[in-house]
């Protein structure tokens, strides 16, 4: 398949609004072609690669976003630091990096990879269908953070005591407990075995 640049996939040569393409992939993540992003989410959805990024301030605390509420998909609930879908050929390292830059205005310290998970999460809510193969990554927020108000409502940081209270009694992402509790072996790694995660 032609690897297609990020400028490429989501350009419009008629001036009308771009096309943002999703990578699919199968079952292994190999990628086998390419789809409109919110096509791929509606259901049954298509299976595609995606990211999440768990970010940590020095005290082990993590660093959680509200979603803006204008987004099309789970506006408005809390989730993990950052998450998101790499352009068709773009390595999931990089779109990391470059998602939590333009959502958060920081660039990430130590940023690490953590591992992959598959999952189907229907959003009950909007009616659209996560089906990801998610590439997980850790590491630290050292720097002031700088939301963007379009895609970031809030940010909090949260032990993990914290964390539960909060899952308690505020909507959360249909996928957060899924790639956080796939991303704690690294996320106990960098935070340490005092950490709690």
């Amino acid at each position: 398949m032609p690897i297609t640049s990020a400028a490429e996939a989501n350009s419009s040569p008629n001036g009308t609004a771009p096309a943002i393409l999703l990578e699919l992939v199968d079952e292994q993540g190999n990628t086998i072609g390419t789809a409109e992003k919110l096509a791929a989410h509606q259901a049954p959805g298509q299976l595609h690669r995606a990211f999440s990024v768990f970010l940590f301030d020095e005290q082990g605390r993590l660093l959680l976003q509200r979603r803006a509420l204008g987004k099309y998909h789970s506006p408005g609930v809390w989730s993990n630091t950052c998450c998101g879908h790499p352009y068709p050929g773009e390595a999931p390292f990089t779109a990391a990096a470059r998602r939590t830059f333009e959502e958060l205005g920081i660039s990430p310290s130590l940023l690490a990879e953590a591992g992959t998970v598959r999952y189907n999460h229907p959003d009950p809510a909007s009616g659209l269908v996560e089906q990801e193969f998610n590439h997980l990554f850790v590491g630290m927020a050292q720097a002031a953070l700088r939301p963007d108000p379009e895609e970031v409502g809030e940010t909090v940081f949260v032990t993990p005591d914290e964390l539960t209270d909060l899952h308690g009694r505020a909507p959360f992402s249909a996928w957060f407990m899924t790639v956080l509790d796939a991303a704690r072996p690294a996320v106990r790694e960098l935070t340490g075995a005092s950490g709690g995660w």
